[in-house]
């Protein structure tokens, strides 16, 4: 069963957007992180939305929004907050990882 994650935040901004998402696409409101080898540092975030948790999952919830990420994942995200920002340069999730030695400028890959 999937267990509720305090070391890991899904802000108001991102909850809100992946709602408006899941509304439209009429599925639930249920985004998904992951790591996977790759990317331009070693390690890229990966972002989905889901059906429901995993049974190995780890969930946080915000504004009714969950944000769910699996038990390997959470190795090198714990800790982290997902953020959804516009800027002039387009409007993306962001990973505010504290486990990331660093990163690179598309901001989605990082190395620890």
């Amino acid at each position: 069963m999937a267990t509720l994650a305090p070391d890991i935040v899904l802000t108001p901004a991102a909850a809100a957007r992946v709602a408006a998402i899941a509304a439209r696409q009429n599925k639930p409101a249920i985004l998904r992180l992951s790591v996977e080898g790759g990317g331009c540092s070693g390690f890229q975030y990966r972002f989905g939305f889901a059906d429901a948790p995993e049974p190995a999952d780890l969930v946080a919830e915000t504004d009714g929004v969950r944000l769910v990420v699996d038990d390997i994942s959470l190795d090198l995200v714990r800790g982290a907050s997902v953020d959804y920002v516009e800027s002039l340069g387009g409007a993306s999730f962001k990973v505010e990882n504290p486990n990331a030695a660093s990163g690179c400028g598309c901001g989605t890959s990082f190395s620890v």
